[in-house]
């Protein structure tokens, strides 16, 4: 396993990576630390699921969430990654899209095993974590330095295959594109998120608006995001 990739990787969507490297298709899907829901939305719309289970630990945007009420086979649930509310061999693929470097650095054990017990046998977890480079965490960083994290995450990801609990199907690596038409999206979307506290001071929010303008272009403000996507399977055989 590697923490980071090449230094050139194909520009790609989540949900390219993820069409890609799953069989969706009437599978009972887990996913940890949904946010907006905005990739449950596309995988319930797009991708013929048999149900989701959308989890989102940030009280907040979870009470938004369960406002949505056109996407029959989505189900919103709030617990932590840790401790899942669900059933031992229940689901056919867990998804964790940028969320689980936001589980406590002590629990991230805990959850691999959550993740391994909830799995059918054969089940598939696919677990997406930013790398920590890129032109976006250029900007994210003056504020929020989130090396250590990310870490920790491929850390635990790393011991629960060396321990056996989850096999590596494949890593891979590809580079997302944001693009952006003014820093009020960057603030109501990164600075103001409920689910984190940033305290900027004064000083310290001109610096990030400077740092994100030197990124304008004909094109709005572009930024890159490398990422590396880490697909797990339970052990045909196993059962907890």
């Amino acid at each position: 396993m590697q923490l980071k990739g090449p230094e050139e990787t194909e520009i790609a969507t989540e949900f390219d990576v993820l069409s890609r490297l799953l069989a969706l298709k009437g599978a009972r899907v887990l996913e940890l630390g949904c946010g907006a829901a905005e990739k449950t939305r596309q995988i319930a719309e797009s991708a013929d699921v048999d149900e989701i289970v959308a989890v989102e630990i940030d009280s907040i945007q979870h009470a938004k969430n369960l406002e949505v009420d056109d996407l029959p086979t989505v189900t919103f649930k709030s617990f932590g990654a840790e401790a899942i509310a669900e059933p031992d061999d229940s689901f056919d693929i867990v998804l964790m899209f940028k969320s689980l470097h936001h589980v406590p650095g002590a629990s991230m054990d805990e959850a691999m095993s959550e993740i391994r017990r909830v799995l059918k046998p054969g089940g598939l977890a696919y677990i997406s974590e930013p790398v920590f480079a890129g032109s976006f965490n250029e900007v994210i960083r003056l504020f929020h330095d989130e090396s250590t994290v990310r870490l920790a995450a491929f850390e635990a990801v790393a011991r629960a295959v060396d321990a056996a609990k989850l096999e590596l199907v494949e890593e891979t690596f590809f580079t997302s594109v944001l693009r952006l038409m003014h820093f009020g999206q960057f603030e109501a979307g990164i600075l103001n998120a409920t689910h984190t506290d940033h305290d900027l001071t004064p000083e310290l929010l001109e610096e990030v608006k400077a740092r994100f303008e030197s990124y304008k272009s004909e094109e709005g403000y572009v930024f890159q995001t490398p990422n590396r996507v880490d697909l797990l399977r339970k052990p045909v055989g196993d059962s907890d």
